[in-house]
């Protein structure tokens, strides 16, 4: 398949990699000092658990024009970039397309990009779960031995499911659909912000954050009132384990990030630049929107939305 990457960060860059060792014509759209490093070395992905370094040559482009036709389209980035884009992807003639992050407004999108298409696009949201960081030359990925990838359109099954299935196949990715994307990506963003005031409290230095018993307790209880919001909007908290773990399970909760807060490569994927600081205002502002509809009192999340500021 034809397939562009949009967005050469962290996780597109490994999206891009497992999709070309599966067999498909990849593309990658970057720019600035990353845009010179694919052309001039290609797609070069050091797998930090695996303890090796791959090199996948891939086509580059610096713009998406209106004729460039590709079968699939995946948008990876951060949530307050999607917006530049959507300008450029509806005027695109290719008609499937993934937004790939965190997402507190993928009805808009979804609208946005429909209304004003040539074509009919077809519009799924996704999430893939793992981090790593941007070196000079490279990027490393903390994945584990797959990659995992949830997806779904907004209450409704994908009646294209196939061309992504397609995609997915002979690369090394678990790929996860649920019907209500909007449903998971605002649950998600219930539980990272709150996760990421963790190093932000400490300045980056989680294993003294792992000792602020008083710290992760109001943790657990902003993340349970993130959910409270939810459910008073007539939202289902999805995975329902994630509803369960502060209210039902408590303790394992609480001895789980204890735990991981002293795994070094937790480091890198609970840190307090694991999820940029315009990302975690934007959702925390997509945040303050809910609470207002709901109008029910989050004082634990008001506290630590403090880490939220800019």
């Amino acid at each position: 398949m034809k397939i562009l990457i949009y967005g050469a960060g962290v996780l597109g860059s490994y999206l891009a990699h497992a999709l070309a060792r599966g067999g498909n014509n990849v593309t990658m759209l970057a720019r600035g000092r990353r845009l010179d490093e694919l052309r001039d070395d290609g797609n070069v992905l050091r797998h930090y658990l695996q303890f090796r370094t791959t090199v996948d040559k891939v086509n580059v482009i610096s713009e998406l024009q209106p004729e460039d036709v590709y079968d699939l389209i995946f948008v990876v980035m951060k949530y307050p970039d999607f917006r530049a884009v959507l300008p450029a992807l509806a005027a695109n003639h290719s008609r499937h397309v993934v937004i790939v992050g965190n997402n507190a407004s993928p009805h808009e999108m979804q609208d946005y990009l429909q209304a004003n298409s040539p074509v009919l696009k077809k519009i799924a949201f996704a999430f893939i779960a793992g981090g790593g960081w941007k070196e000079t030359g490279r990027v490393v990925s903390t994945h584990g031995p797959k990659g995992q990838m949830t997806i779904g359109g907004l209450g409704e099954e994908l009646d294209w499911r196939a061309v992504i299935d397609q995609a997915f196949t002979g690369a090394k990715f678990k790929v996860t659909y649920y019907n209500d994307m909007e449903e998971w990506l605002k649950s998600h963003f219930m539980l990272i912000l709150p996760l990421n005031s963790i190093a932000a409290a400490y300045d980056g230095d989680l294993r003294k954050a792992a000792r602020d018993s008083g710290l992760l307790n109001q943790v657990i209880d902003a993340i349970d009132e993130g959910h409270q919001v939810l459910e008073k909007l007539g939202y289902t908290v999805t995975p329902e384990l994630q509803k369960d773990l502060p209210r039902k399970k408590r303790r394992l909760l609480y001895m789980g990030l204890k735990l991981m807060l002293t795994v070094p490569v937790v480091k890198n994927l609970l840190s307090d630049k694991a999820v940029s600081q315009n990302e975690v205002s934007a959702l925390q502002q997509a945040f303050n929107d809910l609470k207002q509809k709901a109008g029910i009192p989050t004082p634990n999340w008001d506290k630590l939305a403090i880490y939220s500021r800019a």
